[in-house]
């Protein structure tokens, strides 16, 4: 179990580097739909929906367990910003997803906590279980 921590402690450590925090730099392209001083929204390079919009906090957070109390301004700014960008899209009306994994059994592949907005058609469920 030690030896797993270590690794899982490693790719947090090398998050720093991930492609979000280069979008955030704007150091690769990306179609960026939202920046301020806290966040940056853009579109999934693959998306699952319509309308997939990933929204990220411009501070590396790795997960969802990284979060502090110093954070509660940033985390509410993901939701206002989806919210926002939600009827911008024309989606708001008829609903849509939020979604943010953590770690890995949750799904989670770069590790730069991020939310997922998705929607424009209907979802399904969120678990096949």
């Amino acid at each position: 179990m030690r030896s797993q921590n270590a690794i899982f402690f490693k790719e947090k450590i090398m998050a720093a580097e991930t492609i979000f925090s280069k979008i955030i730099r704007k150091e690769i392209p990306a179609n960026i739909v939202y920046q301020d001083e806290l966040v940056t929204a853009f579109r999934d390079i693959a998306p699952q929906a319509k309308t997939h919009i990933l929204i990220i906090p411009n501070k590396l957070i790795p997960t969802v367990n990284d979060v502090t109390e110093q954070d509660e301004v940033t985390l509410g700014r993901l939701f206002t910003v989806a919210a926002k960008l939600a009827t911008q899209e024309g989606i708001a009306q008829d609903g849509y997803r939020l979604i943010v994994n953590c770690n890995k059994h949750g799904g989670q592949e770069v590790f730069h906590l991020h939310m997922h907005l998705v929607g424009g058609e209907p979802l399904g469920k969120m678990l096949d279980k």
